[in-house]
């Protein structure tokens, strides 16, 4: 277990009555470094991991011991998206295909619930996104999950969209498709290749912010722009962002060629191991919001400022030279990596 408690005495009751091992309540590093390696954005949660590999096995653990509680399926590994999706689904007019129709097509598998609002707006710009991108000829389909709370709530909300959805009465194969991807939050939109593979978990981010859907299917760029609609990212772990002195297209372009090698090869070594980077990578313009998040972070109006950000952790690691280059960049990452730097609080 690792413990969110605050006080040590309460943690020291409650770790009394688990039979299993628990981090010490005073190792604040190594808590933060699990909750950053494995995304965790609130509690409880539950990871199951190969012990020999330190691969994760499944990342929504709490589905897992809700719907097997006996343990019959375990280990509980990673299942094909095809066998997990396998059967039956519904458009809104009521009639029935079967999964097998996805074959060959891209498919956004939106976890997402008519009472959450951001939801409801995430949709309505979502169908639009749908539309054209059907229209350009792609071979594309939306794979809709339901959280609504009931049956009718479900109706009304499948009612505004125009792709397919999981029978909300197959409670066990959407619970499966939530533990598939480890969904932790709503409105999450997952991108799959024809294949059924992950190109990207971040759908929702990428249809806000690519509203021509230009982009689709969305691959995921080493290095992104700063936005409003990216900016969530900043909570999910440590972020390098590079603050430029210009909201000029050319000076944050230059930018992201000059830290994309470096945020390609931390990428690339990681994906060989079958984890998620341990950074996201972000270049910040001149903008109400960079200001924001400056003043936020208490840094100083400097640019070119190298930073690497962990909201969790409300830590900071600032880099104020004049000039940034490839090797400055690489040598800093690397410094964070291996726990070489000082933070500064946030």
């Amino acid at each position: 277990i690792v413990a969110a408690e605050q006080d040590e005495p309460r943690w020291q009751e409650a770790t009394r009555a688990m039979p299993w091992l628990a981090l010490p309540f005073a190792d604040k590093r190594r808590k933060l470094k699990l909750w950053n390696k494995f995304r965790v954005s609130n509690i409880p949660s539950l990871i199951f991991i190969d012990a020999i590999t330190g691969k994760v096995v499944c990342q929504n653990g709490l589905l897992v011991i809700r719907d097997d509680p006996e343990g019959l399926e375990f280990p509980w590994g990673p299942r094909p998206f095809q066998e997990v999706i396998a059967g039956p689904l519904v458009q809104n007019k009521g009639q029935s295909q079967d999964s097998s129709t996805l074959e060959g097509s891209y498919v956004g598998v939106y976890f997402s619930a008519h009472w959450c609002p951001p939801c409801r707006s995430l949709t309505r710009v979502l169908v639009e996104s749908y539309r054209k991108i059907k229209d350009a000829g792609q071979k594309f389909e939306i794979v809709f999950v339901s959280a609504d709370r009931s049956e009718d709530s479900f109706k009304q909300y499948f009612s505004e969209m125009p792709w397919l959805a999981v029978p909300y009465a197959d409670e066990a194969r959407r619970s499966r498709l939530n533990r598939l991807y480890g969904i932790q939050g709503i409105p999450t939109l997952i991108i799959l290749d024809p294949k059924g593979e992950v190109i990207t978990r971040q759908g929702r981010v990428e249809v806000l912010n690519d509203l021509d859907c230009r982009e689709f299917p969305w691959h995921p760029k080493p290095v992104l722009e700063l936005t409003e609609a990216n900016a969530v990212h900043l909570n999910e772990g440590p972020c390098l962002v590079l603050f430029v002195d210009s909201d000029d297209d050319g000076e944050s372009e230059a930018a992201k060629q000059l830290i994309q090698p470096i945020a390609e090869k931390i990428i690339a070594k990681y994906r060989a191991k079958e984890e998620e980077a341990p950074l996201l990578f972000f270049v910040a313009g001149e903008d109400n919001m960079t200001d924001s998040l400056r003043d936020y972070t208490n840094l100083p109006e400097a640019a070119p400022l190298l930073t690497i950000l962990d909201m969790s952790a409300r830590a900071k690691y600032v880099m104020d030279v004049e000039e940034i280059t490839p090797d400055i960049v690489e040598a800093f990452v690397n410094d964070f990596l291996l726990d070489k730097l000082k933070p500064e609080p946030i």
